[in-house]
């Protein structure tokens, strides 16, 4: 639990960090606002671009998959978002690098600009937050639904019936299954026009007297 607190808020700062990260200069003054996406696949050019079609749509969509990733809880969908942040940001660098031939900071400003080092550090956050996320539980989530009998389990065929073992006691004739089943060797069905009980391999008779005694030996009732 306290890792995905955890988590969570480092994948916030850094998708905050992604996003706000193109309003800033990127390279001598000129915000990453005004470089084209198309520009990272063809080369830098001096044309200024859109909102719509400039680098700050994969980091916005890094961003809103950060978001369904918290609420889902998923790592994988914070993992990605970081590397999406990541994989834009040194791929303007290297386009970058090869229009001016080298990349440098200078303390005039020129050179790379914070906005750069702030899409950086937000794509390294998502991946840090992904690494720290617990993620969900196996299981969690699921619907509870009526419980299963396990395999081997015995039985019950409900509240104060029987022995608690699946088994009638002598003085509960099994008229079978609730759902239904035939009545089997073990535990034929009563009939109650019938004068004589069958036994029912617990000792007792069913209703008459002799050496397995009277009805009233069998288990109190209930």
């Amino acid at each position: 639990m306290v890792r995905n607190v955890i988590g969570s808020v480092l994948a916030l700062i850094g998708a905050t960090a992604a996003v706000l990260s193109p309003f800033r200069a990127w390279y001598d003054g000129r915000p990453g606002r005004d470089y084209r996406v198309a520009d990272l696949f063809t080369g830098i050019t001096a044309t200024k671009a859109g909102l719509a079609t400039s680098i700050l749509l994969p980091l916005a969509f890094a961003a809103l998959v950060t978001l369904i990733g918290l609420l889902l809880r998923s790592r994988l969908l914070v993992a990605l978002a970081g590397l999406v942040v990541l994989g834009f940001t040194v791929l303007w660098m290297i386009r970058q690098g090869q229009a001016v031939g080298s990349l440098s900071v200078e303390s005039d400003g020129s050179g790379l600009g914070p906005g750069v080092g702030a899409a950086a550090g937000g794509g390294i956050l998502l991946l840090l937050a992904a690494v720290l996320m617990s993620g969900r539980r196996r299981g969690e989530g699921r619907r509870f639904g009526r419980r299963r009998r396990v395999d081997g389990e015995p039985e019950v065929y409900g509240e104060g019936y029987g022995d608690g073992h699946g088994r009638p006691y002598p003085h509960q004739p099994y008229t079978g299954h609730p759902g239904g089943d035939a009545p089997t060797a073990e535990y034929p069905r009563h009939d109650p026009a019938d004068g004589r009980r069958p036994d029912d391999g617990y000792g007792y008779g069913y209703g008459q007297e002799g050496p397995r005694g009277p009805e009233d030996q069998g288990p109190p009732r209930r």
